[in-house]
């Protein structure tokens, strides 16, 4: 069964170029997605994969019979240890704690569970088996308890970075252990100590690479090749070069790089007014923290104002703008209320064009401030089409589903009681110069006032 649109568009990391879409059954599309390593509570950068992950796969599946999406949970890594020692705790009431923190966090961002979210400390023997095969082949060696892919071996190392042998020594993460034949060379499995966790191999007690996570869990859960493969910008190297070389060396193909995953696709980098968030300039945005002020909806359109695969820069800008557009649409449907829906709509994915071209959401949000600047003047037969189409866009952007949608939140509420009894007082005090600037300050925040006899009322522009 072909699927009803046939041009869905995807920059193919792989190629460095934009590709028609081709799936390897289009009957069932198998997808994967990086997640996070559970140790700490999500930021705004997971939130950004989390949701344009999710958008992609509603859109899949709105033109395919059946998607299925897999996305991991890193439970077992250096930073998780060490989080464990510095909170006295066990190891497993952070990861626990944290997974539980992400997915509510990411469900409050209206994010759909996974069909499967693999954690890596139930894939260890099947992790075990891929470097035993690695090794077997030539492709790994053992070392002083390590055990490490020999880079120089597999020829098409660097294909999804672009990077040089040069390029590559120098941006790997790994160091340059005097046990590595090469230096590019990274670890497939490392020893534990008495402090660490660790699962008996081979090779002794130890815990697998970072990288050999995801090898493992994809081809278990998805089988060998899949479709498409995606993940935050900074994985592409090292992360996804070395799920590569790893599954390529081992189950796949050593010549063809799709013989894994047929198409890559990457979302840029989340910095915070023009800065790139860092611990050292306390820029970091926990999503826990945006949801208390925020609705999820709002939150979540501010993630996809921005192509994917482009930068995001988060400011109080797009997160006014967002609820700007939210309460509009809110306030269509609303008055839709009693307006049936044209089912025809629902069969017209062309409604959702701009999804096609590379997951193009700007696109999309531009059709639907079309919307609301056009519903004024459309006329009664039409609004059952236009009703539908609000429907199905938000169900695609994952907007436009809480009946009871906040439209104002009592943080912004008291803020503009705040500034309009602060306008009382300087008009009071004469101070007209004051209290104009304040009116502004309430337009700059899309607030419009009216003054009467029994006082000032206000309502959002």
């Amino acid at each position: 069964m072909e699927p009803i649109v046939q041009h869905l568009k995807i920059f193919n990391t792989l190629n460095s170029k934009k590709e028609t879409f081709k799936a390897i059954d289009s009957n069932h599309v198998k997808i994967y997605a990086c997640g996070p390593t559970v140790y700490n509570y999500a930021h705004i950068g997971n939130a950004r994969m989390a949701v344009v992950f999710d958008t992609f796969v509603r859109t899949l599946r709105a033109v395919y019979p059946k998607v299925t999406y897999v996305s991991n949970i890193t439970d077992i890594d250096d930073k998780i240890i060490e989080a464990a020692k510095e909170q006295e705790v066990e190891i497993s009431q952070i990861t626990d704690k944290y997974t539980k923190i992400y997915n509510e966090d990411m469900a409050r961002l209206n994010v759909l569970p996974p069909d499967v979210q693999p954690k890596a400390t139930e894939f260890i023997p099947e992790m075990i088996n891929l470097i035993e095969d690695l090794i077997s082949k030539d492709f790994a060696y053992e070392k002083e308890g390590h055990v490490l892919f020999h880079v120089p071996l597999y020829l098409n190392y660097g294909k999804l970075s672009n990077r040089n042998r040069e390029e590559q020594i120098a941006g790997s993460r790994v160091e340059v252990a005097p046990f590595k034949k090469d230096p590019a060379d990274f670890i497939l499995w490392k020893p534990s100590d008495d402090t660490q966790p660790g699962w008996d191999s081979p090779w002794g007690i130890g815990r697998p690479g970072w990288h050999t996570e995801c090898s493992a869990m994809s081809e278990k859960t998805l089988g060998l090749p899949f479709d498409i493969h995606g993940g935050g910008r900074d994985l592409i190297f090292p992360h996804h070069e070395n799920e590569i070389a790893q599954s390529c060396c081992s189950s796949a193909s050593i010549d063809d790089p799709t013989s894994y995953a047929r198409y890559w696709m990457h979302n840029g980098f989340v910095t915070i007014d023009g800065e790139k968030m860092s611990k050292s300039l306390g820029n970091i945005i926990l999503v826990k923290d945006l949801i208390e002020d925020h609705h999820g909806e709002v939150i979540r359109l501010a993630l996809l104002s921005s192509h994917y695969r482009q930068g995001l820069d988060w400011n109080e800008k797009i997160i006014h703008q967002s609820k700007k557009l939210l309460d509009k649409l809110y306030a269509i449907l609303k008055d839709l209320e009693n307006t049936n829906q044209d089912d025809s709509i629902q069969s017209n994915k062309d409604v959702i064009g701009p999804l096609m071209d590379d997951l193009n959401t700007p696109g999309l949000i531009a059709e639907l401030n079309k919307i609301v600047k056009e519903f004024s003047t459309i006329k009664d037969d039409e609004k059952p089409a236009v009703k539908s189409k609000l429907i199905f866009i938000g169900s695609i952007l994952g907007i436009l589903g809480d009946k009871n949608f906040n439209h104002v939140s009592d943080e912004f509420k008291n803020k503009i009681e705040e500034l309009i009894q602060k306008r009382t007082e300087a008009k009071q005090d004469k101070s007209f110069d004051k209290a104009d600037k304040i009116r502004q300050e309430l337009l700059d925040l899309g607030v419009e006032i009216k003054d009467s006899s029994d006082g000032t009322s206000w309502n959002l522009k």
